[in-house]
């Protein structure tokens, strides 16, 4: 089997690489942005007929929210036309498509979404993210990860005590993307449903509270937690 994966460089596609080394049946092509910009058509259709992978794995993405809220051409072009032009391209050689979204997509509000829950996102990051679903979704051969991923270790001093998510780290999820690969639609892939402070105490019992209510805008949902009793049927 052959394997694609777009935005290597980023956290993901970086734990990606390391565990990569563990499917040596696999031949793997990790390309950044200077070897194949998802934004342009033309070089994500040669590169497709060139490496003829039978998976291609999105995992290149803006996601700077605050920063799509003033960039949001740059965030669109990435996130919404950078998911069409794989799709299209993916046509060609009949590829499978495993496409990385977000929890944000969800309203936030009451937490606990299920995948065929209604989508209303709160910030421009979130709408372009669901513009690039909407493109995976008319592709047949592919799969929609609403994932919700953090760096390892959690390096931060401070965490939410009053925002919900499922926090689950990058190899992780790296890990667990090979048990998917025969699935189709759309998945919720997380850890349990627990706030960030809650999270962060298990690696750090030092680790400090904070309220995102009176720091991040109300552009940010607060509950965008997941039912991700789908993925652990699948997974174990």
């Amino acid at each position: 089997m052959k394997v694609l994966v777009t935005g290597c460089n980023g956290q993901l596609g970086n734990a990606l690489k390391e565990s990569s080394v563990n499917y040596s049946t696999i031949t793997w092509n990790f390309t950044d942005h200077s070897e194949m910009d998802i934004t342009d058509c033309e070089k994500v259709h040669n590169a497709i007929e060139i490496f003829q992978p039978d998976w291609i794995i999105n995992s290149a993405a803006f996601t700077d929210v605050d920063g799509a809220e003033f960039n949001q051409e740059l965030a669109f072009s990435v996130n919404a036309e950078g998911p069409f032009n794989l799709a299209k391209a993916a046509t060609l050689v009949d590829a499978k498509l495993l496409h990385i979204s977000t929890d944000y997509v969800y309203d936030g509000i009451d937490g606990n979404y299920k995948e065929t829950d209604p989508l209303l996102p709160k910030n421009n990051y979130a709408w372009s993210k669901v513009g690039g679903e909407s493109s995976v979704q008319m592709y047949n051969n592919s799969l929609i990860l609403r994932a919700c991923m953090t760096e390892k270790p959690f390096v931060h001093k401070k965490a939410f005590y009053d925002f919900k998510t499922n926090f689950i780290f990058h190899e992780e999820v790296a890990k667990i993307l090979f048990k998917l690969i025969n699935k189709k639609g759309v998945i919720n892939l997380g850890g349990k449903a627990q706030t960030v402070y809650k999270f962060a105490k298990k690696y750090n019992p030092k680790i400090k509270k904070i309220y995102a209510k009176k720091i991040l805008s109300h552009k940010y949902p607060l509950n965008p937690s997941m039912n991700v009793k789908k993925l652990n049927k699948i997974i174990k």
